[in-house]
């Protein structure tokens, strides 16, 4: 697999670069996707997606692309995914579109989660253990926007390293499957700016970002600063920590301990998750509101529920279908867009009836899958589906 990497390598680079580099116009991206299958696009699935013209360079032009996604891999491709942990439904959701995906197209899937954005050097230990087994491609949701990139461009010598959700450096990755979280911390800002525009009672809000390392939650907090602008809305305290639930509870009852004239709890989705119980038990729920700036299966319940007033989505479980997606087409020469990402979309109780669950949550009855073995042989050593590592 090594030799056929670096040989293919040049033409993989030519076709990334045609589709989205300035040679050619967001349509002939599109066309040169879309024919890969030779299926009209009337009879074939085509996801909306957004493609930026330069990889993990959010600041460079966007064009909206209609990718169809592969039928079927030439032969049973070994892919090895790393998430930074499994604590929270949204990576649930990622890992169920991968194993979604590979089991559509019939390769090999082995997953690892480094147990949380603290776990830099156990993640890298697990790259490396990717890259010294039978995988061709690795597919790294990274606990760090850059303390991996040494380790990423080693392994990108050999094997092609793709990278999924979370910022990283561009060094040694060869495609990016995910959206620009400016984007879901303004989306989240703007409505609370429409709520409480300038001129209107001022607001005070506690925001759990979740933790500094993941590649996020710079990005959410300036996009959520932006929205606010000169709105009605004082950020009266951030608490960063990691996203376990434990965690980010703590975190909500020393803030409700020492400034319960909060007016808002607002953040990552299981810090959402966990206000909603926190200002029951207080009996605060009436006067304090909650929103999450990224979606999951319990946000999902508690704006049903009207406990959650908004969230956007970015789509994780269509991200990692697309993360598969790419990685096969790298492997085999196909071209391939090298960033891509859902529309980002914010989620009310107006509209939650209204958007495409499938694309968002994994099904109600997923567990974390950490193996799925290519028709007739097992996922990179791995035989059981649920066997973790």
């Amino acid at each position: 697999m090594r030799t056929r990497f670096r040989a293919g390598m040049s033409r993989t680079k030519e076709i990334v670069s045609v589709c989205n580099g300035r040679r050619a116009s967001a349509a002939l991206a599109a066309a040169l996707v879309l024919a890969v299958s030779g299926v009209p696009l009337a009879a074939a699935e085509t996801w909306r997606l957004e493609t930026w013209e330069r990889m993990l360079d959010y600041t460079s032009p966007s064009h909206p692309l209609d990718y169809q996604p592969l039928d079927a891999a030439a032969r049973p491709w070994r892919l090895c995914a790393l998430y930074p942990h499994l604590k929270d439904s949204y990576w649930l959701s990622v890992n169920a579109g991968m194993v979604e995906q590979a089991r559509r197209l019939g390769v090999a899937l082995t997953v690892k989660e480094a147990g949380g954005y603290g776990h830099a050097e156990g993640q890298r230990e697990q790259l490396k253990e990717c890259a010294d087994g039978r995988a061709d491609a690795i597919i790294l949701g990274s606990v760090s926007a850059d303390l991996q990139t040494p380790a990423v461009v080693e392994v990108g010598r050999h094997i092609p390293v793709l990278a999924t959700v979370n910022q990283v450096r561009p060094e040694g990755i060869v495609a990016m499957a995910g959206v620009d979280w400016y984007r879901m911390g303004y989306l989240t800002g703007r409505f609370l700016a429409e709520r409480h525009p300038k001129g209107s009672p001022r607001v005070r809000i506690a925001l759990f970002p979740g933790p500094k390392s993941d590649g996020g939650s710079d990005s959410k907090m300036r996009g959520l600063t932006d929205a606010l602008g000169d709105a009605a809305v004082e950020i009266a305290v951030v608490r960063h920590g990691d996203t376990g639930k434990l965690v980010q509870l703590s975190l909500i009852e020393e803030v409700l301990e020492a400034d319960p004239a909060i007016d808002y709890i607002v953040g990552a989705g299981v810090a959402a998750e966990a206000a909603v119980g926190a200002l029951r038990a207080r009996g605060l729920q009436e006067r304090i509101h909650v929103v999450a700036d990224y979606f999951t299966h319990g946000v999902y319940r508690g704006i049903k529920r009207g406990h959650i007033l908004a969230a956007p989505t970015d789509q994780p479980l269509l991200q990692g279908r697309i993360s598969i997606d790419q990685a096969v087409r790298v492997l085999e020469g196909r071209p391939v867009p090298s960033h891509v990402g859902p529309e980002v979309i914010l989620v009310t109780r107006d509209t939650v009836d209204g958007i495409d669950l499938a694309a968002s949550l994994s099904p109600p009855d997923f567990k974390p899958t950490f193996g799925v073995p290519a028709p007739g042989g097992a996922a990179d050593g791995t035989a059981d589906d649920h066997k973790p590592h």
